[in-house]
């Protein structure tokens, strides 16, 4: 499917020569969009109310087979041989329509369990032989590699062949070839039994059903859930309980068939698992903010299930890593301690490997990535040994796209050169809507299917955003541009012009519609740093530097009189007017003036830029600790995000914007942006003669270090400051700031950790292409 091409919400004007029935068009098409964007958003509302998820013929089968208590030539469940009855398909087999030609296997094992069912209790004989025409036709297809093939295929097919037998079923097999099929049983089984680890012994209970008279309760039960069932799969506790009449699994298998009817699915129950895919799938497409009350529902509901150490998170690994991450995310107080047991053991050697896939251990390096506390050490080997795989099988070329991972090799490649940390909103959002999948389809014992895990609805919407986000985005960046020419910060020679990267750093963050004076104030002030970095650093002389701070600190000047230079006059004029118009709205939105702690924050940066050029200008050497103190000052973050605080909507008191958290956070980020900056502008600084964080390493130590090792120790004070950054933005107790604040702190870094990337192969040309798919380059989807 793929998508369309969805219809930008631009602001118009109508021209003079516009005729009245041009302009209704106009209306009309905008009001038809936005019905149709509130019609899909509404859509998928509902879906939060109920898992929507496939039956199974094959489960079903297995149930149907189970014979009555207390009259052996009846089934227990005769709902479900009539559902068989009712739902084979035209071409004689049973399962999910549609069949894909790469799905063979799955309805072969589907057909077969719902003849043997029908011939267990002498009914349906057309569809029997329909059935054992399809199985005979593409029998074939059960040696193809390149089939997908269910778990325990191997071992339930020939279990299933044998019973055929015993039912005196015309099987349609050359006794070669059953014979070659039994023999590759036997010799799985006699592996899984010589070795006896814990993965085999998961892995046989699992297949119970294709076990035949090789059960061992003993060994299964120990696998029983508190519902009653082995591993919430229908048809291996429909053969635990024909076999050993568990009550327990009798009474799961009626609670299944209550909710379902007459039928049962492959897996149940699986809510958790669906609703987090749903939560995950919308904040990556980038439209969970219109679904902030339903997702909150989901979060506070899984926490409690957390809280309470449910096994349908704990005893599944993709599910317990989706959790842990999207509740850590999200302000949830989890700990990493239920992921030590999903080890490389674990994951390689459970249910016979067939948890090993890359999806798994996908997920497992994603939340890997949540380090937020210094005693972690869980997530940091868990983080090791899953990017070591991911990159090994990325190598080796392992990784193959099909049906059910259409995307996975651009998703391994994508994750691993860019880390959640260094992963931009919108950029991340464009690049998930490009890969995203519609086929909701999974493997398991047999296929399955659910709406709230895949749909066409979701990347729908998030198409729709995406492009009027871009649309409203495009228009602001001619604003900014009209807003450079008008200052005249386009005549100043000595500074870089570097608007689009200023406001792709705003655009791809703060990209709702509504945060408009967000990304406005955060764009300018990226500009005016810029520009103010450039005059301290090579354009302006000592007197000129004194002279801009002097104007700001009396602010209400008369400019043709007390600045000495048409440069400081050009500056000066542009910050003042910039900081007066985001004062004014900032206060609007803080209900109390604000403009003075705005003027407060540039003088900091002035003062501290000054500072760095009377060491340049005396060769002074600080201490690393005199550099750092000033140079997270001097590194211009705080004119970027303090300003833009005030205007993402919570109201900030005097009390919190001097508060040590705050403090805390701006120091954090900016500790971290300034070595990364250092690190990467090293060589060439040194070359200036200027001194850095590298250069004052080397000289502090006394020439017992080399620049690869005190580079390497600033990455590791990096990695820690940026891990102690997000440990904050994540806590909610005790805080005193806001969390959408908060944000504003967590995004920046996230900025800098994308343009200092360059070490990872983030070069100036995948930078250009990151503006221009963020800002310039529509969505334009087409069928694939």
């Amino acid at each position: 499917m793929s998508l369309y091409h969805p219809t930008n919400l631009r602001c118009c004007t109508s021209s003079a020569s516009a005729s009245p029935n041009g302009r209704s068009t106009i209306a009309e098409n905008r009001n038809a969009a936005v019905l149709s964007f509130e019609g899909t958003k509404n859509r998928i509302k509902k879906m939060f109310n109920k898992v929507e998820l496939s039956v199974s013929s094959y489960d079903t089968a297995w149930v149907a087979m189970i014979p009555s208590l207390n009259s052996p030539q009846n089934p227990f469940f005769p709902e479900c041989l009539n559902w068989l009855l009712d739902n084979q398909l035209s071409d004689g087999s049973w399962g999910l329509s549609h069949h894909d030609p790469l799905f063979i296997k799955d309805a072969i094992l589907s057909t077969l369990a719902s003849v043997l069912a029908l011939k267990r209790w002498n009914v349906g004989q057309e569809q029997i032989n329909k059935g054992l025409y399809f199985v005979e036709s593409n029998l074939a297809s059960a040696t193809d590699d390149k089939q997908h093939s269910p778990i325990g295929f191997d071992i339930i097919l020939p279990a299933m062949i044998e019973y055929a037998t015993s039912l005196d079923l015309n099987f349609p097999i050359e006794p070669a070839k059953l014979d070659a099929v039994v023999h590759n049983r036997e010799l799985k089984l006699k592996r899984a039994w010589e070795r006896n680890s814990e993965g085999d012994k998961a892995y046989l209970a699992y297949i119970l059903e294709g076990m035949g008279n090789l059960q061992d309760w003993e060994m299964a039960k120990k696998y029983q859930r508190k519902n009653g069932s082995l591993f919430n799969s229908p048809s291996a506790t429909a053969a635990a309980f024909t076999n050993f009449k568990n009550g327990g699994c009798l009474k799961y298998l009626c609670s299944v068939l209550e909710k379902f009817g007459n039928a049962v699915p492959t897996v149940y129950p699986l809510d958790i698992y669906a609703r987090l895919c749903m939560v995950d799938s919308l904040e990556r497409l980038g439209i969970d903010r219109h679904f902030r009350e339903e997702i909150k529902t989901v979060l506070d509901e899984t926490y409690r299930c957390w809280l309470l150490e449910d096994e349908n998170i704990f005893l599944d690994s993709v599910t317990c890593a989706m959790a842990f991450r999207i509740l850590r995310l999200n302000g949830y107080d989890v700990s990493s301690e239920p992921l030590t047991q999903f080890s490389e053991d674990h994951i390689f050697n459970y249910l016979g490997g067939h948890m090993k896939d890359i999806s798994t251990i996908l997920e497992l390096y994603r939340a890997s990535q949540f380090i937020i506390h210094p005693n972690e050490s869980i997530l940091e080997k868990q983080n090791f040994w899953t990017s070591h795989f991911l990159k090994q099988e990325l190598s080796n070329g392992s990784i193959r796209a099909d049906k059910l991972n259409k995307y996975i090799g651009q998703e391994v490649t994508e994750a691993l050169k860019f880390p959640f940390y260094a992963n931009l909103e919108r950029l991340s959002s464009r690049k998930a809507i490009e890969h995203y999948n519609i086929d909701s389809t999974r493997i398991l014992k047999t296929s399955y299917s659910s709406l709230n895990i895949r749909n066409e609805y979701f990347l729908k919407l998030a198409v729709e955003d995406f492009n009027t986000c871009q649309s409203i985005q495009q228009t602001e960046l001619q604003i900014l541009a009209r807003w450079i020419v008008e200052n005249k910060l386009d005549e100043l020679n000595f500074a870089r012009q570097k608007l689009a990267y200023c406001y792709f750093s705003a655009a791809a963050t703060l990209f709702a519609p509504e945060l408009y004076d967000a990304r406005i104030s955060w764009a300018k002030n990226g500009v005016l740093t810029t520009v103010v970095d450039d005059f301290f650093d090579v354009g302006g002389s000592e007197e000129e530097l004194l002279n801009l701070i002097q104007l700001v600190e009396k602010w209400d000047v008369n400019v043709t009189v007390e600045c000495c230079s048409e440069n400081v006059k050009i500056i000066f004029l542009a910050l003042h007017g910039a900081i007066s118009d985001i004062g004014a709205q900032a206060s609007m939105w803080q209900g109390r003036d604000v403009k003075y702690h705005i003027i407060e924050i540039w003088l900091d940066l002035l003062k501290s830029m000054l500072k760095e050029a009377e060491w340049l200008k005396h060769k002074s050497t600080p201490t690393m600790d005199e550099y750092m103190t000033n140079g997270y000052v001097s590194f211009a973050l705080g004119p970027i995000v303090l300003p833009a605080l005030y205007l993402v909507g919570p109201k900030l008191s005097e009390e919190v914007v001097r508060h040590s958290e705050f403090h805390n956070l701006y120091k954090l980020m900016s500790t971290g942006g300034r070595l990364l900056n250092d690190i990467h502008s090293f060589k060439r600084e040194s070359e200036e003669g200027k001194l850095n964080a590298v250069s004052l390493a080397m000289i502090q130590s006394n020439g017992n270090a080399t620049e690869e090792e005190c580079i390497k120790g600033m990455k590791s004070v990096i990695s820690s400051k940026r891990r102690e950054l997000l440990r904050l933005v994540l806590q909610e107790k005790g805080c005193v700031v806001p969390r959408a604040c908060k944000d504003l702190f967590w995004k920046m870094s996230k900025v800098l950790h994308l343009f200092y990337a360059k070490d990872d192969g983030f070069t100036s040309h995948e930078m250009a292409n990151a503006v221009n798919a963020v800002i310039r380059d529509p969505l334009l989807l087409t069928e694939s």
